[in-house]
């Protein structure tokens, strides 16, 4: 059996965005609270050893912006992020049909989508030897700006369901994530 690397996955729900009549609501821009919330999961990143080295994005403008703020956090060590249009509106198997197709190089990645998908994915993807708080915590509200971290002991083609472990699931308390 080939040997495999320990693998992260960070599931991020786009930061908070602006209901705006008469704007599609692929083109919601982020509110003024996510403009400030987005760059905290980027510093929380750094200050967590959770450095992305390839992201998929949603084509939402939300996505987009919040991608933007968190890459503009992680500076130099910011991967350049690939668009993907099948993120807007996705469901957990179309996200993890994504998932499945990155490339085995990739050791960290971050998946910036919308809910309900990120969450349903989350909880598909949770080993019963997953953090029971982040667990439960992740399955009860899981807010704008939201991120699940997942270890998993794989290949990206093979991660399928209740096969990753669950080590944080961060979301907004104040004025900072925890």
């Amino acid at each position: 059996m080939a040997s495999h690397h320990l693998k992260k996955l960070l599931l991020l729900r786009h930061a908070k965005a602006e209901f705006q009549e008469g704007v599609p609501d692929h083109e919601r821009s982020l509110s003024s609270r996510g403009h400030a919330d987005a760059p905290l999961i980027g510093r929380w990143m750094l200050e967590h050893d959770a450095v992305p080295d390839f992201i998929l994005v949603s084509t939402a403008l939300r996505a987009r912006q919040t991608c933007t703020w968190v890459c503009k956090e992680l500076g130099d060590k910011a991967p350049t992020p690939k668009l993907e249009d099948d993120l807007y509106a996705a469901r957990p198997t179309e996200m993890l049909t994504l998932i499945n197709h990155v490339p085995p190089t990739v050791t960290s990645l971050l998946v910036i989508a919308h809910n309900p998908g990120v969450q349903e994915l989350a909880m598909r993807l949770a080993s019963v030897r997953s953090s029971e708080p982040a667990v439960m915590d992740l399955a009860t509200d899981y807010p704008t700006a939201g991120l699940t971290v997942l270890t998993y002991d794989g290949d990206w083609a093979a991660l399928d369901g209740r096969d990753a472990d669950v080590t944080d699931f961060v979301v907004r308390r104040a004025s900072t994530f925890r």
